[in-house]
């Protein structure tokens, strides 16, 4: 029997039972994480009010043996709030679908449970932060994740230089097979001529340049998220559920 303590993420719930829930974290030291919260459906249980999607939490679990994933799922045995995200995400729908869908992202990203995933998870947290303060417009903060998700798991997209060759850039063709910007010479079929602004404003997003990227204007920013729709679709083999409930 061991107790285990870290911080993490609720990137969804699930019913057990009457009273009892499947809460699937993604934690700081043992990556995601699944584990009953027992007693936390019930009208009285300020604990269950602690363990909602998007919330950032301190979590104490009990596992039977010496490590925390193992043959049974661990019980979520003591939560505290460190920010409730939550709470300026779920009241207005371009946030609340945006967030969804980051939450679903992480939890794509970090299949295999127990194996550490701290840039994601350092990723998810500064992303609900941003997107609970309103900072920039929930699109963009979205597409920001997505991208450096990528980044993070190594399918980083190139939109500078040929992402087969190298040829320095602008390049105009676009393929979501070949990594990103192509030049002419690597051009293979299915490749799109995309305007230079979203593929700027893609690039401004990868590297964080807030200022290119607030001032572009709502066609391009519609163009760009299109092409990481369909990149992030590629590399993941099917696309987000959530992503089909996010406002262009």
């Amino acid at each position: 029997m061991s107790l285990f303590r870290d911080d993490g993420v609720v990137l969804r719930t699930q019913k057990l039972g009457e009273a009892d829930r499947i809460i699937t974290i993604l934690t700081r030291g043992h990556g995601r994480v699944r584990a009953v919260a027992r007693g936390v459906r019930r009208t009285k249980s300020k604990f269950g009010a602690r363990l909602e999607p998007f919330s950032h939490v301190d979590v104490q679990f009990f596992a039977r043996g010496s490590e925390l994933i193992g043959r049974g799922l661990p019980l979520c045995t003591q939560s505290e709030t460190i920010a409730p995200y939550g709470g300026g995400i779920v009241t207005d729908y371009a946030r609340y679908t945006a967030g969804t869908a980051m939450l679903e992202t992480a939890e794509r990203f970090t299949d295999h449970e127990g194996e550490p995933a701290v840039q994601q998870y350092l990723l998810l947290v500064g992303g609900l932060r941003t997107l609970a303060r309103g900072e920039h417009a929930p699109s963009l903060i979205l597409d920001a994740f997505l991208l450096r998700s990528l980044a993070v798991n190594g399918y980083a997209p190139s939109f500078e230089d040929c992402a087969r060759c190298g040829m320095p850039g602008p390049n105009r063709f676009f393929s979501v097979a070949a990594g990103g910007v192509i030049c002419g010479d690597c051009r293979v079929p299915g490749s799109v001529v995309p305007s230079a602004e979203a593929v700027a404003l893609l690039s401004a997003l990868l590297t964080g340049d807030w200022e290119t990227a607030d001032a572009c204007e709502a066609r391009h920013v519609r163009e760009g998220s299109g092409l990481v729709s369909a990149y992030l679709h590629w590399h993941l083999e099917r696309g987000l559920r959530s992503l089909r409930y996010v406002e262009k």
